[in-house]
């Protein structure tokens, strides 16, 4: 392998699996605190933490669609495993929740995980390739589409 296409290995690296690690730590941290309430009106703390979960996996399942899509791995692989990975890593975050005071592991906390990571890889597979030229020029430059 020559200088150059190790730089470039390199690069892809860093530009696409950096990206999904870091998610990954961000949740973790997030993980390793208490919870507080987001609002006195039990079914509104409720539905905040919910959406939350459905959106930090489905930022992560995104950003590994992405990692997967440019190491050419096909559309139905890199939902395949996307979709595997952050369900898995939904649950292993739900394990460390046992060891973190204040916190304590849910079942239903993966299903919202898991809900979120099906919202974003249906979005990125199925509807973002039938959207607008413009919309659909801004995903490819994101590396997304």
């Amino acid at each position: 392998m020559s200088n150059q296409s190790l730089s470039q290995n390199l690069q892809k690296i860093a530009n696409y699996w950096v990206p999904p690690i870091l998610w990954c730590l961000v949740i973790f941290l997030f993980s390793s605190h208490p919870t507080g309430r987001t609002s006195t009106i039990d079914w509104q703390d409720f539905a905040v933490k919910k959406l939350a979960h459905i959106a930090e996996y489905g930022i992560l399942a995104s950003l590994l669609y992405r990692a997967f899509r440019k190491t050419n791995f096909n559309r139905a692989r890199s939902a395949f495993y996307s979709l595997l990975i952050t369900v898995g890593y939904g649950m292993s975050d739900e394990i460390h929740q046992m060891f973190t005071p204040g916190r304590e592991p849910r079942a239903r906390d993966v299903i919202f995980d898991t809900i979120g990571a099906l919202l974003a890889v249906t979005i990125l597979w199925k509807i973002l390739p039938k959207a607008p030229k413009k919309l659909l020029s801004w995903a490819e430059k994101l590396g997304v589409a």
